[in-house]
């Protein structure tokens, strides 16, 4: 078995409001679950913060039960499209997305989930390795999905555990969802160390989240860049969390100033803060920045993880070795995963990386091996921590709107849609925030005259940088 329950018994694994379960318990909810279906099963599973979502997801990957890590709340249409690429056998999801799945029936309930037999005859095979799916691009609804392997799971867990140190009486807290990489990427290790962890489902702007973290006496805070920012704003530097020794940040590049502030503040009141970088492509962390150099490396995203390596390249493919010289981003590791599936026929094919990943990120490395990322060679944006793949959300909005005249680009945190037809801008700004589940703020509508392309007729998106408000 990956999570190896038994072995902690009585010590205490998940916190909530009115009980604690210890590793027995959840060992026995996972085995319950686990136990109603078949090894090598595809299984939607509709993520929230939840124990119920927990032990499965446990129970899963214990039992070569594959799961799809899925958002809840994924808009309606979009997951029926993932039905639709995959044909999952089950899904286990809370019981008011019931409507979503047009046909199969009831197996167990747990708390406020249900198990339902999609009645699928396992239409696509498994490979062998195949541990679990998780989604690419945030809340785009994309099909592609990332094939993480069960040795990519325990490496880059046994690595994480490894440079965070975290024992057994590290406590974290569930602020970030199941569905992405670094949220799992918590439970993972923790549960792996013989830790514990707060599940809730409350967020940072509740005054009962910061109640219940130091009631629960909360060890670690983990958060993307939009995390930190708002952070700032709920004055958390002026909070009482005497338990609190550890910040983590990953999910995009942190603004300097935050990382400035928010460093100087961990070393003043004798906490780490510590900056990572990863991806779903490699199960979750590949680089960190050791908490001792938070402050010297403002900027930087630090080292490869142990047991990782990275370097750099240049556009003819040949490796940079002059410090401060700007190349992609490569990264070599136990932990780079087998590739990608666009539909369930691509999950019986194997790997095909290598352990090797092309992150598509521009960095430099500096006279003491540290590495910063300056940049992007392909077009995502992380999105309050989500990765959102701008050429997907353009072909979102020409699906609702038409064949408009309509271009994507913008910054983290930030995304500027362009368009042609002056009504449009008053109106895709609430159907993005509603389609992609993301608050209206991190959108900006413009209509200007014309999208510049060159002559081959591509979209010139540099030339739409004028027009950003920043």
């Amino acid at each position: 078995m990956f999570f190896d329950l038994k072995s902690f018994g009585e010590m205490s694994a998940l916190f909530m409001d009115n009980e604690v379960w210890d590793y027995s318990r959840l060992f026995d909810v996972s085995e319950k679950i686990a136990g109603t279906m078949p090894p090598r099963s595809l299984v939607f599973l509709l993520c929230r913060n939840t124990p119920a979502s927990i032990a499965a997801y446990v129970g899963f990957i214990n039992h070569g039960i594959v799961p799809v890590m899925i958002d809840a709340v994924l808009d309606e249409d979009l997951l029926a499209a993932l039905i639709a690429a995959y044909r999952p056998t089950y899904a286990w999801i809370p019981a008011e997305r019931m409507a979503s799945f047009q046909s199969g029936h009831e197996v167990l309930w747990h708390d406020e989930y249900v198990l339902l037999d999609l009645e699928e005859k396992s239409p696509f095979p498994l490979h062998d390795d195949l541990a679990l799916l998780m989604t690419t691009s945030g809340s785009t609804g994309s099909p592609k999905l990332v094939r993480q392997s069960y040795d990519n799971l325990r490496a880059n867990t046994e690595s994480i555990v490894n440079y965070l140190e975290i024992h057994e009486d590290e406590r974290g807290i569930t602020n970030l969802p199941l569905h992405y990489v670094y949220g799992l990427s918590i439970l993972n290790t923790h549960l792996a160390a013989g830790a514990s962890v707060v599940v809730t489902e409350k967020t940072l702007f509740d005054r009962a989240f910061w109640q219940i973290v130091r009631e629960q006496e909360v060890t670690s805070l983990a958060g993307v860049p939009y995390t930190y920012a708002m952070l700032k704003r709920l004055r958390f530097f002026r909070m009482e969390l005497p338990t609190l020794r550890t910040m983590t940040q990953a999910g995009g590049k942190l603004d300097p100033e935050l990382h400035r502030e928010f460093a100087a503040f961990a070393q003043t009141h004798g906490k780490h803060f510590v900056v990572m970088y990863g991806a779903a492509e490699a199960t979750a962390r590949m680089g960190y920045l050791p908490p001792q150099y938070a402050l010297e490396k403002i900027g930087a995203m630090g080292i490869a993880i142990p047991g990782g390596r990275f370097e750099l390249i240049d556009e003819e493919g040949e490796e940079i070795s002059a410090a401060d010289t700007v190349g992609e981003l490569v990264y070599y590791g136990a932990n780079v995963t087998l590739g990608y599936a666009m539909s369930g026929a691509d999950l019986a094919r194997g790997d095909e990386r290598g352990g090797r990943y092309e992150t598509g990120d521009l960095a430099r490395r500096d006279v003491d091996g540290y590495y910063t990322v300056v940049g992007r060679k392909r077009r995502f944006l992380k999105l309050f921590g989500k990765r959102t793949n701008l050429q997907e959300v353009e072909h979102i909005l020409r699906q609702h709107f038409g064949e408009i005249e309509v271009a994507c680009a913008g910054i983290d945190d930030h995304l500027y849609i362009f368009v042609t037809q002056e009504h449009l801008a008053s109106e895709v700004v609430p159907f993005l925030s509603a389609k992609l589940g993301l608050h209206h703020s991190v959108f900006t509508a413009q209509c200007i005259a014309s999208i510049p392309k060159n002559a081959s007729g591509k979209t010139i998106y540099r030339e739409l940088e004028q027009y950003y408000d920043v």
